[in-house]
Order: structure tokens, then C-alpha cells, then sequence
């Protein structure tokens, strides 16, 4: 993988526009994400909202061959999930939808879990443990600050409430391409890999399982789902390191509370 790209203040407000408008698909999302559509309904509904609304691009479609704006990856299936008519969301399932936009030629990527009226404790309780092992990992961000104490407070949230970090998909740097330098792992040692400077930006995407971390690619050459069958979740924001922390790029309305102060 090549060098880390670092970003001029220019490149910053791009990205900074991108996240903004991929934000406002999740908002869109939160609208029509209910039991009785199909993960491919959903697709073509970010599809046009971001190709004709925000004048952007949805930046997976064409990317190493892939044909959508999104990846679904419902229960079970870990990430790379891949939108279908007859995969309709059912009162009890727990789905993530994985979407990527260019403005401008950058690109922003982000993911958010939905969790259907009659799901489980048990899948409840996975999701919002996901969702704070990704908080806790966000607000250690700053200068100086390693990658590897990111990936092990989210390993470490994981373990403490049970679960397992899938290690084989990581984070990632990203800018004018969806993958750049560096890595991003969900486990670590404190103080050890590359140290955060002002201007990286890099998503933080974990997904942990309520069972085993071992994963099967299935056939179709895309979809990861966990070998066991339990349930995985995962959740995914672009993050900028600035001068004094972070920056969530991609921070949604109804997330600003949590990190308020910071």
C-alpha cells in the first residue's frame, strides 16, 4: 500500500463536504428502512438520492467490479453484503448498510446498523456494544496518538462484553480513493503501529460477532458472513485527526450529542 496521504486544508473541506452529504443519506435512510422492504429497494433509493439530489456519486458502484451503491449486510453476514429484491427485511432482523460518495473527487464512506422493532435483546445489545467500541475508538484520536491503541479498545470492548472482533477487514485510509494508506485494525497493543498526525483521514469500521470471529466468503465472491451463523454487527465513520483531535466527517444529526464537549 503506498504512503499516507496527508490532506492540505482544501482537500480537508472536500472531504469535509462529502461526509456532510453522506450523512444526509443515512438521514434519508432512517425514513423508509423498515420491515417489508428489500435490501435492493433500499439500494436504488440511495442510488438516486445521491446520484440526482446531492449531485454526488455513489462511489462502490463500479469499484473492483462491483455493480451497487451500497453493500446490506443482514444478521449473519459480516460485511460485503449485496442488495436483492428478494431479500426483504423481516420485524426481527438487524441489517448494516455500508455506503461510500464522491463529490469533487473525494470520497467519504460510512456504515450504520438498523435494527428492526422486534429484534432480540441479545441483537440489541450486540449493536449498541459495536457502537461504543467504535465511540470509544474515535475519541482517542488525536496527534501522537497509535493505531494501535484504537484497535485495542475496540477488541477490548468486544471481549469484556463477550464477543469477537473479525480481524480478516480493517479500516482504512481514504481521499481521492476509497482505500489508501494506512490500515485501520480492531485489535492492537497500546502505544505500538503508526502515529496519528493532523491532516490523515481513515475510517474506523468495526465488526464484532456474538460468536466466533472466523468468517466464510460465500460463493457469489463478496458476501462475508460469520461461520457460526450468529449474528455480527458492524458500524463505520470517516475521521479526520486534526490539530488539537478529530473530526467525524461523515457525524450524523441524531450523533452530535455524543460528542458534545470533546
Amino acid at each position: 500500500m503506498s504512503e499516507v496521504v496527508i490532506k492540505t486544508d482544501e482537500q480537508i473541506a472536500l472531504m469535509r463536504e462529502s461526509g456532510k452529504l453522506l450523512a444526509q443519506v443515512f438521514v434519508m435512510l432512517d425514513e423508509v428502512v423498515k420491515p417489508g422492504i428489500s435490501t435492493m429497494e433500499v439500494n436504488n433509493l440511495v442510488d438516486q438520492f445521491i446520484t440526482n439530489d446531492l449531485k454526488a456519486r455513489p462511489a462502490s458502484k463500479g469499484q473492483y467490479g462491483y455493480q451497487f451503491a451500497l453493500n446490506s449486510s443482514v444478521n449473519n453476514v459480516v460485511c460485503h453484503g449485496i442488495p436483492n429484491y428478494s431479500e426483504v427485511l423481516t420485524e426481527t432482523d438487524i441489517v448494516n448498510f455500508d455506503i461510500t460518495l464522491e463529490k469533487n473527487g473525494y470520497i467519504t464512506d460510512s456504515s450504520k446498523m438498523y435494527v428492526m422493532p422486534n429484534a432480540t435483546d441479545s441483537a440489541k445489545q450486540l449493536v449498541s456494544v459495536t457502537q461504543q467500541a467504535m465511540w470509544q475508538a474515535i475519541k482517542l484520536v488525536k496527534p501522537g496518538a497509535r493505531l494501535g491503541d484504537i484497535g485495542h479498545i475496540i477488541a477490548k470492548t468486544a471481549h469484556q462484553n463477550g464477543y469477537s472482533v473479525v480481524r480478516e477487514y480493517c479500516g482504512h485510509g481514504i481521499g481521492q480513493q476509497m482505500h489508501e494508506a494506512p490500515d485501520v485494525l480492531h485489535f492492537g497493543k497500546p502505544n505500538t503501529g503508526l502515529k496519528l498526525q493532523p491532516g490523515m483521514t481513515f475510517t474506523i469500521e468495526p465488526m464484532i460477532n456474538q460468536g466466533s470471529a472466523k468468517t466464510i466468503t460465500k460463493a457469489d465472491g463478496w458476501t462475508v458472513v460469520t461461520k457460526d451463523k450468529r449474528l455480527s454487527a458492524q458500524t463505520e465513520h470517516t475521521i479526520l485527526v486534526t490539530k488539537t483531535g478529530f473530526e467525524v466527517l461523515t457525524l450524523r444529526p441524531e450523533e452530535a450529542a455524543l460528542i458534545a464537549g470533546e
